[in-house]
């Protein structure tokens, strides 16, 4: 309709204007007239409709606090059943692990009887030596590693931890000299670093001014 206002010079004709104007209202008085019954059907008039109402709201009331008793209930019994059931695997979640250890246990203890009943040495240091690599080829496979700091390498402090540091013109500075204890790691994080002394350029001696070297001295 408003592509052909324009061909009005006089602008909008007052019938088209009267004819929007009684749309309007029509609709207004349609919205209010569903006000009316939407208010009506909610707000009962009688006051036994009212004790009806009263009572069905109740009723309902109930029903929502029962339903959302049990819900609390229900989460709760949740809770405490993810709570057993960490408990539960934590306490046993070394149990693989434990078991593989066992027979190095029971290695160990065949040894120490033998050492009682036997003087060969050399037979005793080969068996436990073989424990020892059965061992830690078995804490390999939970992913256990150990590693030693080689002489000559350059001291990290992410898996080195200086225990002392040694003068010497032997090694450059800041290389390792020594391991007192092996590091491990576990899944490639390092749990243990290992111990190492550290190389250090010797400090020069000054001699005080005025003072002569030492065969100066002599002559």
């Amino acid at each position: 309709m408003g592509e052909v206002y324009h061909l009005y010079r006089g602008g909008v004709p007052q019938e088209i204007k009267k004819e929007e104007g009684k749309a309007v209202m029509e609709v207004k008085e349609s919205a209010e007239k569903a006000q009316q019954a939407t208010e009506a059907s909610e707000y009962p008039e009688s006051r036994e409709e009212l004790i009806e109402l009263l009572k069905q709201k109740e009723t309902e009331a109930k029903e929502y606090r029962d339903r959302m008793l049990r819900y609390a209930a229900e989460v709760e019994n949740l809770k405490k059943a993810f709570k057993r059931e960490k408990e539960e695997y934590f306490k046993f979640a070394l149990e693989t692990f434990m078991k593989e250890l066992l027979p190095f246990v029971d290695n160990l203890e065949r040894a120490l009887e033998a050492a009682k009943q036997s003087q060969d040495v050399k037979s005793l240091i080969e068996g436990i030596e073989l424990t020892l690599k059965g061992l830690l080829k078995t804490l390999e496979k939970f992913g256990l590693k150990q590693f030693e700091a080689a002489l000559g390498d350059h001291f990290h402090p992410e898996v080195h931890e200086a225990l002392a540091v040694e003068e010497t013109h032997e090694h450059p500075e800041g290389t390792i000299v020594r391991t007192f204890q092996k590091g491990y790691t576990l899944h490639d994080r390092v749990i243990r670093p290992a111990l190492v002394s550290v190389a250090k350029k010797p400090a020069e001696k000054k001699t005080s001014e005025g003072e002569a070297p030492s065969d100066e001295k002599q002559n």
